[in-house]
């Protein structure tokens, strides 16, 4: 398994780890078919998430996840960081391999439901991208929720939009993006 030189970098020296005590929100997700559980806490000022920390327990992706979705959340306002998705995340590592695309999903909304938690405290509604399934290659939400969203079946495979498979990595994707989102080499000879 192929790791891009970010992943080893975040994975041996992972930024943020730890707890904030008395943090203004804190999420928790989980999988229960790798076994990785990542948490999240938040400490919001004027809008802005003023710092965060992780604790991962899993794979060196997860932790390398939990450390690249903490560093692009710190600094930002609530609604740039509930914009941090798996594909973004995923890019930001230079990559991941398909089998642990999943660990920049579960990365994403641990993110996510602490920013949900902290609004919650204050009266805010906000509805939770994990409370539906979205598809793992367009992140098309789904009609069908599902116990474990990191392995939903992908709608696009299932007629709706045209997917290749990556001739380097095997990885589908979808047609018109120019290169793979998982090893981001360009297409080519994409079938």
């Amino acid at each position: 398994m192929f790791y891009s030189k970010e992943v080893m970098d975040h994975f041996s020296n992972p930024r943020n780890v730890g707890e904030i005590k008395e943090a203004d929100g804190v999420g928790e997700i989980g999988n229960p078919v790798c076994g990785d559980m990542m948490t999240f806490y938040v400490k919001i000022s004027d809008n802005r998430i003023e710092d965060v920390k992780f604790k991962t327990f899993g794979c060196g992706a997860a932790i390398a996840v939990s450390s690249m979705v903490s560093e692009m959340a710190f600094g930002k306002t609530l609604e740039e960081a509930m914009n941090i998705t798996n594909a973004s995340v995923a890019k930001a590592l230079g990559g991941l391999p398909p089998n642990k695309m999943h660990c920049s999903n579960l990365g994403a909304d641990a993110l996510h439901k602490a920013i949900e938690h902290y609004k919650s405290k204050q009266g805010q509604q906000h509805v939770s991208k994990s409370q539906s399934c979205s598809c793992p290659l367009c992140e098309t939400e789904l009609k069908n929720k599902c116990t474990s969203p990191s392995f939903c079946k992908p709608c696009c495979s299932s007629g709706n939009k045209n997917v290749v498979i990556c001739s380097v990595c095997k990885a589908e994707y979808l047609a018109e993006y120019s290169e793979c989102p998982s090893c981001f080499a360009a297409k080519k000879n994409d079938v």
